[in-house]
């Protein structure tokens, strides 16, 4: 058995400005940081046994943050990055829908078959991000480990574990330093016991 305790990044000023992050490399804002603070005040696991991020910043400090209470490092893992959102990146949902406006229709009800202009499919990160989990699954026989990173590539390792075509991934939602917690069996069978908890921000909700 594996317990992973997936995390998605803080706050950052894109999310709160509404603009597409993707694989740009955008921090963590003011609010963000005292979020992951939260996050590792109040973690919902006593043990952590290794801690992957992927390597854009806003993952990699949300990390960082909780691993100074485990006196664990980081492990960077590009095959955890956010989706490449291509000419879609910094642009607002209506900057999209103005320009690409049945690419957008696809977004929201076809994730599975839209075609971001000069980025990434959904399973093709689908297909990327599970790879390395099953990698790590092996490695980490017996133990608990967690994961920081980001909304869409989250929705597709979640959908995996929920047996949820990539149709409807965006039945799950993802808040900043959202957990998290899926029990995969020997055989990589999975049971998720914990979905978007932000139950550690208390107030800062």
């Amino acid at each position: 058995m594996v317990k992973v305790v997936f995390v998605r990044h803080g706050q950052t000023e894109w999310n709160v400005s509404g603009r597409y992050q993707g694989q740009s490399d955008v921090a963590l804002s003011a609010a963000g940081l005292a979020q992951a603070e939260r996050l590792a005040a109040e973690f919902p696991v006593a043990k952590l046994d290794a801690i992957y991020a992927s390597d854009l910043v806003r993952a990699r400090v949300t990390a960082e943050t909780v691993a100074q209470r485990f006196g664990l490092p980081v492990q960077l893992e590009p095959a955890f990055r956010e989706l490449s959102f291509g000419d879609w990146e910094g642009l607002t949902y209506e900057e999209i829908v103005a320009a690409w406006p049945d690419a957008m229709r696809n977004f929201l009800a076809h994730p599975d078959i839209l075609e971001v202009p000069n980025g990434e499919s959904f399973p093709a990160v689908q297909q990327r991000a599970l790879e390395r989990l099953h990698e790590l699954l092996a490695k980490h026989e017996g133990q608990t480990i967690m994961i920081a990173a980001h909304g869409a590539v989250l929705r597709t390792m979640l959908a995996a574990a929920l047996h949820m075509p990539l149709q409807y991934l965006w039945s799950i939602r993802q808040f900043n330093t959202a957990v998290n917690i899926v029990r995969y069996d020997a055989d990589g069978n999975p049971t998720v016991e914990l979905l978007n908890s932000t139950a550690h921000l208390g107030e800062l909700r």
